[in-house]
């Protein structure tokens, strides 16, 4: 169902001698790996709540995958258009988030980009190019502004024929703030969330100021710089080993809304934010954007965009 992403974020921290213990959980959701990350009083609570959090990812999977066609968003696409259809509270509330980011980035995130996904998805398997006339068609369904949602009475109406949704650019930095949710719940705080390239961090832990974030980028030979952080959010976008070439292009996995197609320059994107909902989405749409206009965006802390290093004179 997502999108993966491009930079490494690697995670450490020391386990310190006390009452809370470190203790890791690991399980594969939403077609990349999760993980918690906590300090407790003890393995059965740390495994209690664990286990908690990783049901909240997978309610949200199979509310929100456009993967599984009997998910509540797949079927938003049978519905008939101008008919307001009912939603659960997660589906609305995902959605309604989405669509707010969608008109502040002027697109460059953007919910309704299902037919130029699935199109998209074809044209990598099959190493074509779509026609122009299913191009055109995948482009005409696609847009933000073509689907309203009623907050009284919980429901969204489409305004236009063969529509379709993917989260795909949202879905994880979502899901990852209502596990961190989940574990402060059930009364821990010091704890973090992997989801991907997504990262939800929450207290600190024990005796530190911050959890310690690595942060890789296309310069590989470059040492990754280490950020302390607590309570805030980390989800990095780009393209480094899911592009194609078709006819001497390459392509990205990160569709270009403008074109339907995969974005053509090489582009990755860090955002730093209070929510990974916010961090996920915003990364996306930074890289559409190619800079960091999204960096005075409320509740963004700050924004980076990575391009490979142009090779030195005299090198290949």
């Amino acid at each position: 169902m997502l999108c993966a992403r491009l930079l490494s974020l690697s995670i450490s921290c020391l386990a310190v001698v006390g009452a809370a213990e470190k203790f890791s959980f690991e399980r594969p959701l939403m077609g990349t790996k999760f993980g918690v990350v906590c300090y407790a009083e003890s393995r059965v609570v740390a495994e209690k709540a664990a286990e908690k959090a990783f049901s909240k990812a997978e309610e949200i999977n199979a509310v929100a995958s456009d993967y599984l066609p009997e998910s509540e968003l797949s079927l938003l696409s049978t519905k008939s258009i101008g008919a307001p259809v009912p939603l659960s509270p997660l589906l609305f509330d995902l959605l309604d988030h989405s669509r707010r980011i969608a008109e502040a980035t002027g697109g460059a995130f953007d919910p309704t980009l299902g037919p130029m996904t699935k199109l998209w998805r074809k044209t990598r398997a099959s190493g074509r190019l779509p026609d122009a006339e299913n191009l055109a068609a995948a482009r005409y369904a696609c847009g933000w502004r073509h689907f309203t949602l009623d907050p009284e009475a919980r429901t969204i109406t489409l305004l236009r024929e063969n529509m379709a949704f993917d989260l795909g650019g949202i879905a994880k930095g979502y899901a990852a703030d209502l596990m961190l949710d989940s574990l402060a719940a059930a009364g821990i705080r010091q704890a973090l969330v992997t989801a991907g390239g997504d990262i939800r961090l929450g207290d600190a832990p024990p005796g530190r100021e911050g959890w310690k974030v690595a942060v890789k980028t296309f310069e590989v030979t470059k040492n990754e710089e280490i950020l302390t952080l607590s309570n805030a959010a980390v989800s990095t976008s780009g393209d480094l080993h899911q592009s194609v070439e078709i006819e001497g292009v390459t392509y990205s996995h990160i569709l270009d809304p403008a074109t339907g197609l995969g974005l053509t320059r090489r582009v990755a994107a860090s955002v730093i934010a209070d929510e990974a909902k916010l961090s996920d989405a915003l990364a996306t749409a930074a890289c559409v954007l190619g800079s960091d206009a999204l960096k005075n965006f409320p509740g963004v802390r700050e924004v980076r965009v990575h391009k490979p290093q142009e090779p030195q004179h005299g090198e290949k």
